[in-house]
């Protein structure tokens, strides 16, 4: 089925779990930066991208992948010891003195509100014994998670011949640890003070933009000589957040500002589908239908002025039974020809005499 439509603030994307592809048209609209990116956190739309795909050294946005992969596989009330390594290391720091024990949940606040390589270090030698261990463990998450142009040597981003990524893979590495509440506690938060949660210590978040922007909600700042300046934000829309990347951008602040007005002015969200809302109907036996639904709220950002193309695909010959709640079809997105995003549809079977089936997306795009 083909629907092709002009609707006036809509699509730019489609349903959680959506991919992207990754040449998306840069926008008319200057960024004083080398590489941008705007993404809808949970669709992971394109909003804005300048060279996005452009492989760079990120400073200490990397923390926001050591922090990811923390949270996945550490224990937040172990404490690690400050070795020599650690408390030594140059760079940005929270001033660790060697010997100290730290729980990993410290350590988490002292690497994303300070950018402590200490911290940094202290993690990475108390999870997995060493740094290099560490940095495996960081890809090799990297590419379960689908980012493939990047490559991590630490967890902090000091200038590394091999130690790179892109704004395109920051942004889904950030719109991944947005699943993570505690992520979202941690780097949308200004001030912690040491009694509230016993820490060692308290902290001041020295990230500007959460200062700057209203809604603000994150992540991280970096820099080193290699990188330049380099900002990772997460910002409320209302109903969702948006991931913006700029790297080795001196006026990192303006011009994130400047990304976030362009999306506000440009975007708004509206809600497509209710989660279990049937999509569509598909007859497949005499006696019965799968019903294609959304196995969740579908809440997209719609550009105004632009044009669409929707097709839900099916499988012309069924080789196999099919049960309640398997994924079964697809919907895919076009625009310009091509593909835009696509989700996977789940299966509700009706015992039922086959009815006309019926798309839902016939009065979303009237």
């Amino acid at each position: 089925m083909k629907l092709k439509n002009t609707i006036c603030v809509f699509l730019c994307t489609l349903f959680f779990f959506s991919v992207p592809v990754s040449n998306v048209k840069a926008s008319p609209m200057y960024i004083n930066a080398r590489s941008a990116i705007a993404i809808d956190s949970k669709s992971k739309c394109v909003l804005y991208e300048k060279n996005s795909d452009m492989i760079v050294s990120i400073a200490s946005t990397t923390k926001i992948m050591t922090t990811l992969v923390a949270l996945k596989y550490g224990n937040l009330d172990e404490k690690f010891e400050v070795s020599s390594n650690a408390a030594n290391i140059h760079g940005s720091e929270v001033g660790y003195k060697k010997g100290e024990m730290i729980t990993l949940k410290e350590l988490l606040y002292g690497l994303m509100l300070r950018s402590g390589n200490d911290a940094a270090i202290t993690i990475a030698e108390g999870m997995c014994g060493s740094v290099d261990e560490f940095s495996k463990l960081m890809n090799e998450y990297a590419e379960e998670i689908g980012v493939t142009n990047s490559h991590f040597e630490s967890p902090h981003g000091l200038d590394s011949q091999y130690h790179y990524s892109t704004a395109y893979d920051l942004a889904l590495i950030t719109a991944k640890a947005k699943e993570e509440p505690l992520f979202n506690k941690i780097v949308s938060v200004k001030d912690v003070e040491a009694s509230e949660y016993g820490f060692s210590r308290s902290y001041h978040n020295i990230n500007k933009i959460l200062y700057q922007i209203p809604n603000a909600n994150g992540v991280k700042t970096g820099y080193t000589g290699g990188a330049g300046k380099c900002l990772v934000s997460s910002v409320d829309m209302g109903e969702d957040d948006i991931i913006i990347v700029v790297l080795n951008c001196t006026p990192r602040w303006s011009e994130t500002k400047k990304i976030y007005d362009y999306v506000k002015n440009n975007y708004e969200f509206k809600k497509v589908a209710s989660k279990d809302q049937i999509i569509e109907k598909y007859n497949y036996d005499e006696n019965k239908q799968v019903s294609l639904i959304s196995d969740e709220d579908i809440i997209l950002p719609f550009k105004k002025g632009e044009s669409y193309e929707t097709k839900v695909i099916k499988p012309k010959v069924i080789h196999s039974t099919i049960y309640p709640e398997d994924y079964f079809g697809k919907f895919v997105l076009y625009k310009n020809g091509e593909t835009i995003f696509q989700k996977d549809l789940k299966c509700k079977i009706d015992d039922k005499s086959p009815s006309k089936p019926r798309n839902i997306f016939k009065k979303i795009f009237k």
